[in-house]
């Protein structure tokens, strides 16, 4: 008994000292660094697989609460492990949103039906600026931004998506597992609260995923490749099959043809629209003093005034007159500019053509079609994709 009284009092004065005794200053900060590493080890790897696996391994069992068990030996006190649970919304704002940034569109989708609170967070433009941009900003212009400006405007007054028909946000997610569980989530709400705002990124995105939304932009070699066409680029409209990865292309009409539809063309043969001139119109050129022999040019060629433009990628030449001996060519002094289209046999009537540098306006005739109006070609991108497309054989 004498032997407990006096361990009990010798605890009594230890605590007691400790309690009076300030602590050293590198202990709240082994604290804090402590809790940082903590929530950094937890959010951007344990919570981050945890949604990762469950999007895409089984998002249908995914409850609105998640729990997450961190077995270390720091956690054990006598072989007893202490759980943490946790919910994704309890989450720190930053950790969060560090999560979402991280999840690809079908996984922003997906989480947003968890509740209504994270299809809000899944449906900001923030997320989703990134997606088109990486996706989409290559080949989508300013004529493709009028556009769908235009198609909202026309759907302001109406519901975003049509009754009995399933959403862009619905369809998109039929691609990644059943959606039984997230339908009678979604069925729940409100029709305004469960469809995606017609005015977001999201929704573009969307529109242009799923194929609904037909695009002004312009397709290298049009018609598969046709040899009439080749080294050409026209405008089309278009649409994205997601199952094929390709795109359907719709060329305006032209004399008594009808519009001319082609499947399955690749990324690679697109482009947005490099300068705002409609394909009818003549585009007036601004660099026309600039062209030096070698430049690297695209012009408007079109068969017959009927014939909407298209854009053919051609070489300034050297004059008859001049050897091309640089340090005695004068040909950039001269009124006469010599455009050459080597993709076809020396001898063709489509080998070479001149414009007059001063004043430049629509010339040709019926027998070997109009040129218009000329851009150079600055950058290297641009020259590599049409050197890309050269054809294997020349062209007669």
């Amino acid at each position: 008994m004498l032997f407990f009284l006096i361990t009990c009092f010798s605890f009594f004065l230890l605590s007691h000292s400790f309690s009076i005794r300030p602590l050293p200053s590198w202990v709240s900060e082994i604290r804090l660094s402590s809790s940082l590493w903590f929530w950094k080890e937890l959010s951007f790897f344990t919570i981050y697989r945890s949604i990762k696996n469950s999007l895409f391994g089984g998002f249908w069992g995914i409850p609105s609460k998640m729990s997450f068990t961190e077995k270390t030996p720091l956690h054990k006190v006598e072989n007893v492990e202490v759980g943490l649970e946790m919910g994704l919304l309890d989450l720190p704002e930053l950790v969060l949103e560090c999560i979402l940034e991280r999840l690809p569109p079908e996984g922003l989708c997906s989480l947003g039906g968890v509740c209504s609170s994270l299809r809000d967070r899944c449906m900001s433009d923030y997320f989703w600026k990134r997606h088109m941009k990486e996706k989409w900003g290559r080949i989508l212009g300013r004529a493709a931004y009028r556009e769908w400006q235009w198609h909202m405007a026309s759907r302001k007054d109406s519901d975003t998506l049509e009754q009995g028909k399933p959403n862009g946000l619905m369809r998109l997610l039929s691609r990644f597992g059943p959606l039984s569980w997230i339908r009678s989530r979604l069925s729940n709400s409100t029709p305004q609260r469960s469809s995606v705002p017609v005015d977001s990124i999201m929704s573009w995105y969307l529109a242009l995923e799923t194929g609904r939304f037909w695009f002004p932009a312009q397709v290298y070699n049009r018609e598969s490749g046709h040899v009439g066409f080749m080294l050409s680029c026209y405008d089309a409209e278009l649409s994205y099959d997601s199952h094929t990865d390709t795109f359907q292309a719709r060329y305006p009409p032209h004399g008594r043809r009808t519009v001319a539809i082609e499947n399955g063309v690749s990324w690679d043969r697109l482009r947005a629209p490099p300068v705002e001139t409609p394909p009818h119109d003549l585009h007036m050129s601004d660099c026309l003093n600039e062209l030096h022999p070698g430049d690297h040019i695209e012009i408007q060629w079109r068969r017959n005034k009927e014939f909407p433009y298209g854009w053919w990628y051609g070489i300034v030449g050297h004059l008859e007159s001049c050897d091309g001996n640089e340090s005695y060519c004068r040909c950039h002094n001269s009124e006469t500019v010599v455009l050459e289209f080597n993709q076809y046999t020396p001898g063709s009537r489509w080998r070479r053509t001149s414009i007059n540098r001063k004043d430049h306006r629509e010339e040709g005739n019926e027998a070997d079609g109009f040129y218009g109006g000329i851009r150079k070609l600055c950058r290297n991108d641009e020259i590599s994709v049409w050197k890309q497309l050269w054809p294997a054989e020349v062209l007669e």
